[in-house]
Parts: structure tokens; C-alpha cells; sequence
């Protein structure tokens, strides 16, 4: 497919500006110019560009001076150097300082086209690259027994397809992870996946978000802003919790799956996006509906194939697997050995009502790694960390159960350090170096916390081995 780029193109001559803008906006590139590096250096810090060309010799300062300062800056568009009055020396040091070519003019546009279009394909490769090393184990979904094999049979079959795609399920049970498989299995999946929580984003700067806006278009608009839709051109837009998202913006989104198109705001134009779109939500929208808090012509355009995600309590059977994955991911991520979970303490886990779904299990897997005692959790570490469940069946922890944050949070601290303290037989250097502290600080944390270390020292050394 086709990648539209934002170029900056800087030179101080003005029929060469001329010339290549209309050059790449014939191939359907988008070109911003300048005549001077001051100026060069403003934009490239205000907008986002895709690739950076400069002339070498300019008034001023010149294009090498300004390459050295992009880099400084931490600039890391691929910028490409031009000169007519190019020699080995110049071409080596522009390399050196970062440039990923050096062009001799006159360039030929073909020549051009080529160069800038070799960039993106490396600037993208490298964005890929990160992204690959950062996801490494993080999205993999993990089950074992029927409600999800019937779920990813639907995603196989829904991935291969245009179709819009309504992931429906309670908080905390994969639907942004169930998002992201789609897109992957898809003929998209060489595109971006982009994501937006609706109800993350306050009202007022949904429509920036998704829709982007250009320099000055309200007080703080800086500089361009490149919306959710452009960004996930040729690939894939997740709308989590689309739910919430306000009426307003309902109607504009609704416009913008009709006709492929967005515009910025304060723009003079339109943009065509080729986008697919596959939203989530936890709430009933047909009764959003009814309420007449949710449009129901969006609502017919976006549930084109429901997808129903089942919460953990009906998936009980996959709770094994999802331990060791997490437990397999704190570990790695911590550098810690690994720790085993013992059967009746797996069984525990099974028996819980899981009210934050998968997300919970997975906090609570690092939890209760952290409080495990004799090298592994025992019935006895999550009998210590588990939820209780309280009046009216709403599940409260034993370590969390009221209070202020403050409170919980240092109640949480002192089951940690109490639990390292067991592990290493109340010595403190050894619990301090286990949690990452230092000896006087590991004194200091636990009298702020009410732990007595020289009692619990004195009873150590009076029980009989």
C-alpha cells in the first residue's frame, strides 16, 4: 500500500521549494517548507514530520549545523542533506552527524521519490522493531478451555474480513488484547494499530484526538496535530469504551465511517482515510440506545459483528495457564527466579470470583510473588493477599479492605517487607538486598511502619532450629 508522508523541506532557495513540494505533492505526499534552519529547527519541534530534507549551504546557519542540532534535540525524523556543492568531506561528515543520504544536486525527481520513500520504509521497519521488542509476550492471549476456544474461532473468522468488529465484555477481560489479534490476522496487519479510550479523553479534546487539528485552531494549538484516524491509515483504529464517548462527537465519528474522510480542526480541507475500525465496550449499548444516550445509527454502523468476551469466572479452566504466563512475565520483567504456585494455592485462585477479570489475576500473580515465602505461594500467601468477599458480595481485600490511599498503600508495604522477613529468617541485610534497599533505609521504612526488626530478631534467634 501507499504511504502518504509529511515532509519538511528547507532551502533558501526559492524556486527549489517550489519545485520539490509540488514534486511530492504530485506522488500524494504532504509538504511543508521553509528558507532558513532557525525556522527548520521551530517546526521540527512544533510538528510531526515523517522525513526531513535540507540543503547544506544557506545563509546563516547552515544545513549541517541544523542536522547536528535536530540530533541534539532528540529529533529523530530521518533527515536527507542536498547540496550543489557536494564533495567526499561534506557527504562524510553529514553521515557521521546523522544524515541517512546525501543527495547532489540537482536531484532528479524520480531519484527524489525514491530516496524519501526508502526512508519511510526504514523509519517504519524501526518502528516496527520497537514495537516488536516492547509487545514481546505482552499480548499473547493464553487459554486453554471452551468459552475462549469458541471466542478465537470467531476472531479468525472476523480477521480475515473488512468487517467492523464490537468487542463486548466486563472490565479487565482482554478486549483491547482481542483488538490488537484481530488486526494482527488481518491484511492490515502491516499497518498501525492505534488506540483511543473514549473515556479516558475529556470531551472537549476527543475531537483533536481522533480527528487531529492545525496550528492555531484554539488556544494551545501550538503546532499540526496529526489525529487517531490519520495515524491508522492502512491499518486499524480500536474505539475502547465507545460507550462513553459523548453525543456529539458520536454524529462526527458517524460521518467520518460514512464517507472515509476526516477533517482537522481549523482545516480547510478533508483527508481520505482508509481505515478499519473495531471498537469495545462494557455497557448494554442497546440500552444506551433506548436511553437515547448512544445514537442508533452509530450503533448500526459499528455493530456489524458483536464479539462477546466471557468474564473469568465462567473461564475458570484457563486460570492455570494465565498464572504461569504472568508469573513467566513478572519474573522476566523483574529478573527474579521462578516461583512455583502450589495446587491447593492454584486452587484458591480457581475458586475466586475475579471481579477485575484477567487484568486483576494478573496483578494479584505479581502480588502474591512478591509475599511468597519458602520459594513458592502456598495456600497460606494467598489466603493472605486474596479479596475477601464482604457485605453484598462486593469483594474487598484483607490488606486493602477501607481507608485512605495512603493507608492502603503502606498496609500493602508492610505485608511485603513482614513476608521478606519470613523468607530470610529476619535477617535484615538479606531481606533489604532482596527488596532492592538499603539496610538503614530498610530500619527507617519499617518503624515508619510499625515493624519492630530487633524483636523480631531477638524471637528468630530463641526458636530452636
Amino acid at each position: 500500500m501507499p504511504t502518504k508522508a509529511h515532509l519538511l523541506i528547507v532551502d533558501d532557495e526559492a524556486n527549489t521549494l517550489a519545485s520539490l513540494s509540488r514534486a511530492f505533492r504530485l506522488a500524494g505526499h504532504e509538504a511543508t517548507v521553509c528558507d532558513n534552519a532557525a525556522k527548520a529547527l521551530e517546526l521540527a519541534k512544533a510538528q510531526k514530520f515523517d522525513v526531513i530534507l535540507s540543503d547544506v549551504v544557506m545563509p546563516g546557519r547552515g544545513g549541517l549545523a541544523l542536522l547536528e542540532e535536530l540530533k541534539a534535540q532528540g529529533v529523530t525524523v530521518p533527515v536527507v542533506m542536498m547540496s550543489g556543492q557536494a564533495d567526499i568531506e561534506m557527504a562524510v561528515r553529514a553521515t557521521r552527524l546523522g544524515a541517512l543520504d546525501f543527495l547532489e544536486k540537482p536531484i532528479s525527481t524520480e531519484k527524489l521519490l525514491l530516496t524519501v520513500e526508502n526512508a519511510l520504509k526504514l523509519q517504519r521497519l524501526e518502528s516496527e522493531n520497537r514495537q516488536l521488542k516492547q509487545r514481546l509476550g505482552k499480548h499473547e492471549i493464553v487459554w486453554q478451555g471452551a468459552a475462549m476456544q469458541r471466542v478465537m474461532a470467531q476472531v479468525e473468522r472476523v480477521a480475515a474480513s473488512e468487517t467492523r468488529v464490537c468487542i463486548l465484555g466486563e472490565t479487565g477481560t482482554g478486549k483491547e488484547l482481542v483488538a490488537r489479534t484481530i488486526h494482527e490476522r488481518s491484511a492490515r496487519a502491516g499497518g498501525a494499530f492505534v488506540t483511543l479510550n473514549c473515556a479516558a479523553v475529556p470531551a472537549e479534546l476527543i475531537e483533536s484526538e481522533l480527528f487531529g487539528h492545525e496550528k492555531g485552531s484554539f488556544t494551545g494549538a501550538a503546532g499540526r496535530h496529526i489525529g487517531k484516524f490519520e495515524q491508522a491509515d492502512q491499518g486499524t483504529i480500536f474505539l475502547d469504551e465507545i460507550g462513553d464517548m459523548p453525543l456529539a462527537m458520536q454524529a462526527k465519528l458517524l460521518r467520518v465511517l460514512e464517507e472515509g474522510e476526516v477533517e482537522r480542526i481549523g482545516g480547510d480541507k478533508p483527508v481520505s482515510v482508509d481505515v478499519r475500525v473495531v471498537v469495545a465496550t462494557h455497557r448494554d449499548l442497546e440500552a444506551r440506545v433506548r436511553e437515547d444516550k448512544f445514537r442508533q445509527d452509530l450503533f448500526h454502523r459499528i455493530y456489524v459483528f458483536p464479539l462477546v468476551l466471557p468474564p473469568l469466572r465462567e473461564r475458570r479452566e484457563d486460570i492455570p495457564a494465565l498464572v504461569g504466563h504472568f508469573a513467566a512475565q513478572v519474573s522476566a520483567l523483574n529478573g527474579w527466579k521462578a516461583v512455583p504456585f502450589s495446587a491447593d494455592a492454584m486452587a484458591a485462585l480457581q475458586s475466586h470470583g475475579w471481579p477485575g477479570n484477567v487484568r486483576e489475576l494478573r496483578n494479584m500473580v505479581e502480588r502474591l510473588m512478591l509475599l511468597a515465602t519458602d520459594g513458592q505461594v502456598d495456600l497460606a500467601t494467598v489466603e493472605i493477599a486474596l479479596p475477601k468477599t464482604g457485605s453484598g458480595g462486593v469483594a474487598v481485600s484483607s490488606t486493602f479492605a477501607s481507608g485512605p490511599l495512603a493507608e492502603r498503600v503502606d498496609a500493602f508495604e508492610r505485608d511485603v517487607i513482614l513476608a521478606e522477613l519470613k523468607r530470610s529468617r529476619s535477617n535484615v541485610s538479606l531481606a533489604a538486598k532482596a527488596l532492592g534497599l538499603e539496610r538503614s533505609h530498610l530500619y527507617k521504612k519499617a518503624e515508619q511502619l510499625g515493624i519492630d526488626l530487633r524483636a523480631m530478631r531477638r524471637e528468630q534467634d530463641s526458636t530452636p532450629e
